[in-house]
């Protein structure tokens, strides 16, 4: 984290300045599609109401790379695709310029999901109003910070993915020894 202090000394001795996203970045809303366009198995995931892809289709209209949040069902889930995508009316992304990180937007609106969370009007259908996103109030360093700060939580991220791996491994020679131990007949001649 020294190279992070050394950004922030260097490039906001004054501290870090806080915007509303709507003043830095485009809040865009999905474009609906229809059952008969989606298929079951493809390359461009298609959210709607979820971060699990309600289907397929031919065609994307968000890069990969990009932060996305949901407006409605799942509302105020956060979600960033590596892929090309398509986005559904029921799914808002933001269109970052070239001073803001997609991936660092990720980061911080998942460090203030509980504050999104807290916006969500319940209703029949939970959703999350597009206004709500623009008005949210973020940290906007440099981009240079922004980047070693997503360079810091994408290793945290692959550590603790490792670390979850090998606990599913172990868990699961655990069952085997343990199954195996108390299975008498097996050790019994």
């Amino acid at each position: 984290m020294s190279e992070l202090n050394k950004l922030l000394n260097k490039l906001c001795p004054d501290g870090v300045e806080y915007v509303k996203i709507g003043n830095i970045a485009t809040v865009s809303r999905g474009i609906r599609v229809v059952r008969e366009q989606l298929k079951k198995d493809g390359e461009i995931p298609v959210y709607q109401n979820s971060l699990k892809p309600l289907g397929y289709h031919e065609k994307f209209n968000c890069p990969a790379d990009t932060t996305f949040i949901i407006g409605a069902g799942a509302a105020g889930e956060i979600g960033y695709s590596t892929v090309n995508f398509w986005a559904a009316d029921d799914c808002y992304y933001f269109i970052c310029p070239e001073t803001l990180d997609s991936r660092y937007l990720y980061f911080i609106m998942e460090n203030n999901k509980q504050t999104i969370l807290s916006k969500v009007r319940k209703a029949s259908i939970p959703r999350l109003s597009r206004t709500v996103i623009e008005n949210l109030v973020i940290p906007f360093p440099p981009v240079e910070v922004q980047r070693e700060i997503v360079r810091i939580l994408d290793n945290f991220t692959e550590i603790i993915e490792l670390l979850k791996r090998e606990t599913d491994l172990r868990q699961k020679q655990y069952e085997y020894y343990r199954d195996k131990l108390l299975t008498f007949k097996e050790i019994l001649p």
